[in-house]
């Protein structure tokens, strides 16, 4: 964990907020998603692995009033905090890795715009399925976007792992029900183009 979170801060400390492959000012697909989930606007809301994303800003502006932000670096949460300083209610900022994430708190949604690629062990995957399931209401929504089986094989120096929408399903089959997903292209501030599989999820139990 400690060389994961060293890696992480030194890319927020050192990159542009456009100097990285995932950056988005409006993550489209993301927020399509959310709202079909047809959540309620004081539903509480996180996003996994937030790094600079302008996801929250978005939900904010659109007047989610409950948005928490998750994120291994400090560094990218100060630069979330400050910019998002002027919305009063927005949540709880968690600086965690999302394998040691423990709160009391239950979310109606949770999302993961590619931190679960990044987890490259069978221990890892379990762990983080856990992790959410014990997270998320009955009811509740996960959507989870990853490198498809035909994205990149790494991201940010580091090994990946890709995933197709049937993988992915088996992997949280036993909690969670497969209600929509979706294939996408996502062009980088680089002009690259990354192919991702998003699944948005129901929790069964």
């Amino acid at each position: 964990m400690v060389e994961s979170k060293k890696h992480w801060e030194k890319i927020y400390e050192t990159k542009e907020l456009n100097g990285v492959s995932w950056f988005q000012k409006k993550p489209s697909t993301s927020l399509s998603l959310i709202e079909g989930s047809s959540i309620k606007k004081d539903a509480e809301i996180i996003d996994i692995g937030c790094g600079k994303s302008y996801l929250i800003d978005n939900l904010l502006k659109n007047q989610f009033s409950n948005v928490s932000i998750l994120d291994i670096s400090n560094n990218a949460l100060n630069e979330v905090q400050k910019r998002t300083s002027k919305y009063t209610n927005r949540g709880n900022l968690f600086n965690s890795n999302v394998l040691d994430f423990n709160t009391d708190k239950r979310f109606d949604l949770w999302h993961d715009r590619a931190v679960f690629h990044f987890l490259t062990t069978e221990k890892e995957v379990r762990n983080y399925i856990e992790i959410s399931e014990n997270h998320i209401r009955k009811g509740g929504t996960l959507i989870i976007g990853t490198f498809s089986e035909n994205g990149p094989l790494k991201c940010s120096g580091l090994e990946i792992s890709r995933y197709s929408v049937e993988h992915l399903k088996l992997l949280f089959a036993e909690s969670f029900e497969l209600v929509e997903h979706l294939n996408t292209n996502h062009t980088t501030p680089f002009d690259t183009i990354q192919n991702f599989n998003f699944c948005r999820f129901k929790k069964l139990k």
